[in-house]
């Protein structure tokens, strides 16, 4: 039996409206860090939040109502864990303030906060009715490939989400938080290896100083800019290692070597994301007026034998097997 990814999930409901906000306070200070937080809910403060550890790195998923945030100097003399945390909320807006910087607090970017130095957040949704949602990475000082002095010079910063670097690294921790179950324990270091380097290349990149970045972690970045160029474009059936080596201004050697190192190669991650989607279309019920070649052809299969002996070999059956299957499911 697979073992999943270690999460820890808490949710006030269980509790009586009087005990919750204290409830949350203590899971704030146990997963993330000892803060002063007040909310106009504290009579009946809804919330939950999950946590992943992955083992340098930490990830939460918070849920709450409107609230403010301190970390005064009092609470950092007496819990002192030395993190960086980046959090990106999901909805709702507010102000984030370090070092005597102010940022806006929303969807856009990610606020970037040293815990050793006092900070404070405020965070209110956009309707009163709704709950808000953030994600928040922790990591320590030390793992941080980034001097302090240059790390310093993005706290209160506005750190894109929504391109480059900084769209990766959100689009690999909503994955992880939200499907934890899809990874095994076994996947903890790689994976925890993956979200260092690319919050290091996001940040790195923020400051244009990519390359006081390790090798290692300047080629985790690119590996992972180009395997998202490649799922934006697997629909198009002229979508080879060549093309996308000239989309990444690389030698077609340089490229093959990049994914060597990793255990794989270009064309087979191009055919096994495409089968994925194949995989995943002939299932919903929603494209059932599609025949199984048009499908394929959507994903870029354009040989209809190719596709269903490839399919075939990945899971077993063949792709008319596989959507009648799920049709009587």
């Amino acid at each position: 039996m697979t073992v999943i990814l270690a999460v820890a999930s808490v949710d006030t409901a269980w509790l009586p409206p009087a005990e919750r906000f204290d409830f949350w306070q203590d899971v704030v200070a146990r997963e993330s860090v000892a803060a002063r937080i007040s909310t106009a809910h504290a009579g009946d403060f809804a919330a939950s939040a999950r946590a992943v550890h992955l083992g340098v790195v930490r990830l939460g998923a918070w849920r709450y109502p409107s609230l403010e945030l301190a970390r005064t100097p009092r609470l950092i003399h007496s819990s002192d864990p030395e993190l960086y945390q980046l959090a990106l909320p999901l909805n709702g807006h507010g102000v984030v303030s370090q070092q005597r910087r102010s940022r806006r607090l929303d969807p856009s970017g990610f606020a970037f906060i040293d815990t050793v130095r006092p900070h404070g957040s405020r965070h209110v949704p956009d309707r009163a009715a709704d709950r808000l949602e953030t994600l928040t990475v922790l990591v320590p000082h030390r793992a941080l490939p980034l001097p302090p002095q240059r790390a310093a010079a993005l706290l209160a910063a506005d750190i894109p989400a929504g391109t480059g670097m900084g769209a990766l690294l959100a689009a690999f921790l909503r994955q992880l938080v939200a499907h934890p179950e899809q990874y095994a324990a076994s996947d903890a270091p790689r994976l925890d290896r993956i979200a260092l380097d690319l919050i290091a290349g996001t940040l790195a990149r923020h400051l244009e100083a990519e390359r006081e970045l390790p090798v290692e972690v300047r080629i985790t970045g690119l590996r992972a800019r180009v395997e998202a160029w490649i799922r934006q474009h697997l629909a198009d059936p002229g979508l080879t290692p060549a093309t996308v080596a000239e989309a990444h201004h690389l030698s077609l050697r340089a490229l093959h070597r990049l994914f060597e190192e990793a255990g794989t190669s270009v064309g087979a991650l191009i055919r096994t994301a495409r089968l994925e989607r194949c995989f995943r279309d002939l299932a919903d019920p929603r494209l059932r007026h599609l025949a199984v070649h048009q499908v394929a052809a959507r994903w870029g299969f354009r040989d209809r034998a190719q596709f269903s002996r490839v399919f075939r070999a990945a899971y077993g059956l063949s792709p008319r097997e596989h959507q009648a299957r799920s049709i009587r499911t």
